[in-house]
């Protein structure tokens, strides 16, 4: 015993070891953000800001907010790649800290969450070269209808339909086109050819997958989130802090555009260049440039970093100069940078492709690159190229391109190159569209090469282009990035060529995934959307740790007044979950959102279950007369079975959410089935290490006071003799239910329905019905309802959910914005949105209906597998059933009524399912003590009935206990949670009422019926 309390102590140090080092990375962000927003809050930026706004005091606010977010930016911007974290063995730079902090979800710092969907539809068509034939159009329509209401995948709906509408046809006719002709011919089967298809589908995914992570990565974004949903055919993206919705819509939808360039040789530039740098400076002289950093697809950086100069470069940069040409200005090494940057202005940010020579003079090196220069420098060199007169210096057909990957190993610089632009009308000498297939391939020397195929017009253009630039570099562009600039050692006749270069396997595969991107005929389409502003982001923080603080308090004080000092002891362990449970969720690197901070509170009122069961024990144990030591031995020991059996019920439902949830759900079942397991640890463990540890310095221990010594003890109630009655209870309030469930119905969430929801904010109160009459005009039939405050609504909206095309959102978004105006003297702020296409809420109904049916058969063979009669489990089964109709009844009863939402969404199904396991964790409680005293009392065959009243009273105290302790939690949250989760909250709340009913007056009677059926 003495060994495994040994390993024990060592597992729980190693986990606060892990715990502690986990959490550090979020204390040490924090610690430089509080560092910026200090470095921000200068008196020379309020000073500023007061000259900016002339007197103006409004003015002055806007300017004073837009200075401080600009300097407190530049200032996390200059430590992104500097150490900030030293633990002697590594060192870490705050932009490594941020990305293992603890993350908040969207919904607590605001951003935009979208889901992005292929339409395979229209790729099957593209595929098709958009075949005219009969029986592959009513196939198409077919399978299109056959899709809407079916789990199965297009592809295979699609073959399932031809084979219907013609057996004897065949695909091959069909899809054996050029672009194909290589894996499709007359000769191929059915199974055959839509295994292509699958596989094209399959790989347009990958595809669009690794375009949005580029494109992501080069938006500017801190922490962005994109992961491919699996089986489903989408892609989630979330984007934290994004205030322009629409960009990024367009940045995200927009098709790949791959291009390549004839390049310029950096010989053929340099005295451009040179004269360039020697204009700017005659123009600084009279005119500030300001630093821009432009998100135009040709000249874009949209990663920032402030990295300094390095002196080392402007000193070759500055021997040379000197070498040149004494018109240049003697400038030496030192001299200041800032003088420098005086006079050579565009050397400063971008030092030119210099190479020594063998008498170690510098001369222009080989290829396009005209220079590199710092990511934070590469906004400032935009500015410089873009001006008029700097413009005039250089060829008319000149055009510059940063390249998408950094140079260095620190990732700080990136490379301009120059293109050639030879066509009239500004275009790319080729582009992508004539890629047929590309793919990562071994060339010589074990290197990693990318070999790529075009179609017969793009071979031809190819072969002339190869040919012309024999020795010199074409450029490979995607969406205004160089991805690669190859040096041309022949002409390519057959459009057959491979690109080399210092690739890894996987940027190989990258680049070949980004060249075959160039063949995607449809763009992505974004079928599931949420926006939530920054004001609701802060709200939802302050709402969230209220609830939280207040609950621990509730739980931290009944337990120390109920227990006495076991009641500390808990309350310490408690801690200790707490700890473990934010130290775990950094680790996984899990999104805390808002319903995941409600699954900490709801983990801190469960987890005091675990201590309840073992100290009602204990003090069952020292009723019988044993001593203290002995007592907590058998009162740990006579509980784990029933701790390990009520928890596994609802871990296994947390598990059921977490499969078939998504976003803050998944969240949500994240949370809570971490927290069990923290949870388990610290009661089970923790705290019997305090316990032997005040033992062995021979501390009082007691485990009641003076009020609640004997509580619950003389109880001797007859449940299950009045088991009729609530029988009757029951049956009445379940024909209420299904009354009003037919002729009231229910609030559906756009989850199910499909739409789009708004939460709009005014500044005094509005009348809901009035507002919907002035949005009708514009939104068509719009449902208005009072969101929690009076001056809060929800806007829900069909309007154009089913128009698939680009501008639909931003057509609704200025169709809301029109109609918001007709609100006189009453400012409104558009606080959150929400968007579900009809594809998804259809995704979203089914996975609700299987996550239910799982989570009941699951629980049904769990409870049969351990008590080893069907009975046991028919009987929780009723009672969850039970249950989930009570909380459809209220459901639908109360929407409208009660003043916060009452929607049937994800989040409803979310709180079915911890009832279900909630409701499970009390009933196996009850259980498990009847199974127990089967065992005790088998000799004096005492009826089962008496028997099982005996055992529902004996956990009487038990399930008072933590009813009352997660009703008061539960109660936290619903008044200070905010109003995003107040209807989920109360889901819970009536749902751990009606769980505690069908426990003790539901499940238990309805098993001994059976039971005693069976015997007679």
């Amino acid at each position: 015993m003495q060994s495994s309390k040994g390993a024990i102590k060592f597992f729980a140090i190693l986990l606060a070891l892990v715990c502690i080092y986990q959490l550090s990375f979020t204390l040490v962000t924090k610690h430089v953000e509080k560092n910026a927003k200090e470095y921000a809050n200068s008196e020379q930026v309020k000073a500023l800001a007061k000259q900016l706004a002339k007197n103006n005091p409004a003015n002055e606010k806007y300017f004073l907010d837009s200075l401080m977010a600009v300097k407190e930016r530049h200032f996390l911007d200059s430590v992104a790649s500097e150490p900030v974290y030293n633990i002697l063995v590594k060192k870490f730079t705050y932009k490594e800290c941020k990305e293992r902090e603890l993350n908040l979800g969207l919904d607590l710092k605001g951003g935009m969450n979208v889901t992005m969907e292929i339409s395979v539809p229209d790729l099957v068509r593209a595929m098709s070269n958009n075949s005219q034939d009969p029986t592959f159009l009513k196939a198409m329509t077919k399978a299109t209808e056959m899709h809407k209401t079916s789990q199965k995948d297009f592809i295979t709906l699609f073959g399932e339909a031809f084979k219907s509408i013609d057996p004897n046809a065949r695909l091959a006719a069909i899809f054996s086109t050029m672009d194909l002709k290589d894996r499709i011919n007359f000769q191929t089967s059915n199974e055959d050819v839509l295994k292509v298809l699958r596989k094209e589908a399959d790989d347009a995914m990958d595809r669009t997958y690794r375009i949005l992570r580029t494109r992501i990565d080069k938006f500017g974004v801190t922490q962005p989130n994109i992961q491919k949903l699996q089986n489903t055919g989408r892609i989630l993206i979330e984007l934290p802090g994004i205030k322009e919705p629409e960009r990024v819509r367009k940045l995200l939808q927009g098709t790949a555009k791959l291009e390549f360039w004839e390049t310029y040789e950096y010989k053929e530039l340099y005295d451009y260049v040179d004269k360039a740098n020697k204009e700017l400076k005659d123009i600084l002289k009279g005119k500030k440039i300001q630093d821009t950093t432009s998100t135009a697809k040709d000249s874009t950086t949209a990663s920032r970093d402030t990295s300094k100069s390095k002196n080392s470069i402007l000193g070759k940069l500055e021997s040379n100069k000197s070498k040149k040409t004494s018109a240049k200005e003697d400038t030496t090494e030192s001299k200041s940078v800032n003088d420098f940057s005086k006079k050579n202005p565009l050397y400063a940010v971008l030092q030119p492709n210099l190479m020594q020579n063998e008498k170690g003079q510098y001369q222009p090196g080989k290829g396009p690159v005209v220079g590199y220069s710092a990511l934070k420098d590469t906004g400032k060199v935009n500015a410089f190229l873009a001006l008029p007169q700097i413009k005039n210096i250089f060829p008319k057909n000149i055009k510059f391109g940063w390249t998408v990957k950094a140079i260095d190993k620190a990732g700080k610089f990136l490379q301009l190159v120059a293109l050639k632009v030879n066509s009239r009308d500004g275009s790319a000498a080729l582009d992508g569209s004539v890629i047929v297939d590309a793919r990562q391939d071994i060339g010589q020397n074990n290197s990693n090469e990318i070999s790529m195929s075009m179609n017969n017009e793009g071979a031809r253009i190819w072969k002339r282009l190869t040919g012309e630039n024999i020795g010199k570099s074409i450029a490979i562009v995607l969406d205004g990035y160089v991805y690669s600039f190859p040096t041309v050692q022949n002409e390519i006749p057959n459009g057959r060529s491979s690109i080399t270069g210092n690739f890894t396997l996987n940027e190989a595969k990258d680049l070949a995934n980004i060249l075959k991107a160039g063949k995607l005929p449809v763009p992505a389409k974004i079928v599931e959307e949420a926006v939530v502003g920054p004001s609701l982001g802060k709200e939802a923080i302050n709402s969230g740790l209220m609830s939280f603080l207040i609950a621990l308090l509730l739980v931290l004080v009944f337990m120390a007044l109920y227990y006495n000092k076991a009641g500390r002891v808990a309350d310490m362990a408690l801690f200790a979950n707490i700890f473990f449970l934010m130290g775990v969720l950094a680790s996984i690197g899990a999104v805390l959102t808002l319903p995941g901070i409600a699954g900490i509170v709801l983990t801190i009122g469960m987890a005091v279950d675990a201590n309840i069961i073992i100290y009602e024990r204990v003090r069952e144990e020292l009723a019988e007369g044993k001593g203290i030591n002995l007592a907590l031995e058998d009162g740990y020991k006579n509980s784990y079975s029933a701790i390990i059996d009520s928890n596994v019920t609802t871990i296994l439902t947390g598990i059921v959410l977490y499969i078939f949830g998504s976003g803050t759900i998944q969240g949500f079942a994240t949370t809570l089935v971490i927290g069990i397991l923290t949870s388990l640890f610290s009661a089970l463990f923790i705290s019997h290490i305090i316990f032997d540890w005040m033992l062995s310095r021979k501390k009082d221990i007691t485990f009641d006071n003076n009020i609640t010594r004997g509580a619950f003890k003389k109880v001797n109630f007859d449940f299950l003799g009045k088991k009729k009655i609530f029988y009757a209870i029951s049956g009445t309030v379940f024909a209420i239910g299904i009354i009003s469930m037919i002729v009231r119905g229910f609030s559906y969430g756009v989850d199910f329905t499909g739409g789009r929801t708004y939460v709009v904010r005014f500044e005094k109160e509005i009348n809901a019905s009035k507002l919907a009459d002035l949005l009708r005009t514009n939104l068509e039939s719009p449902e208005v309802k009072t969101f929690g405050s009076a001056n809060q609504v929800k806007i829900t909206t069909k309007y154009l959910i089913n128009d698939a095309s680009q501008a639909s959102d931003g057509k609704v978004e200025a169709a809301l914005k029109e109609g918001l105006k007709k609100v006189s003297d009453n400012k409104a702020e558009v606080l959150s949105s929400q968007k579900v296409g009809p594809t998804v809420a259809k995704d979203i109904i089914y996975s609700a209906f299987f996550a239910v049916f799982f989570a009941l058969l699951i629980i049904f063979l769990y409870i049969f597998l351990r008590f080893k009669k069907w009975q046991w489990a028919l009987g929780s089964i009723v009672a969850l059933f039970h249950d989930t109709v009570f909380l459809l009844m209220w459901f639908s009863l109360f929407h409208g009524i009660f003043p916060f939402s009452l929607d049937v969404d994800q989040s409803f199904i979310a709180a079915i399912l911890t009832v279900i396991g909630y409701s499970m964790n009390d009933t196996v409680i009850v259980f498990d003590r009847i199974r127990e005293y089967l065992g005790i009392y088998k000799k004096k065959k005492m009826n089962i009935v008496e028997l099982s009243n005996t055992a529902i009273n004996a956990t009487l105290s038990r399930t008072i206990n933590t009813s009352l302790t997660i009703f008061f939690v539960l109660f936290t949250i619903f008044i200070f949670g905010g109003e995003v989760i107040r209807g989920f909250t109360f889901a819970l709340w009536m749902g751990i009422i009606v769980g505690t009913y069908s426990s003790i007056f539901i499940a238990t009677p309805i098993a001994l019926d059976f039971i005693k059926d069976k015997e007679s």
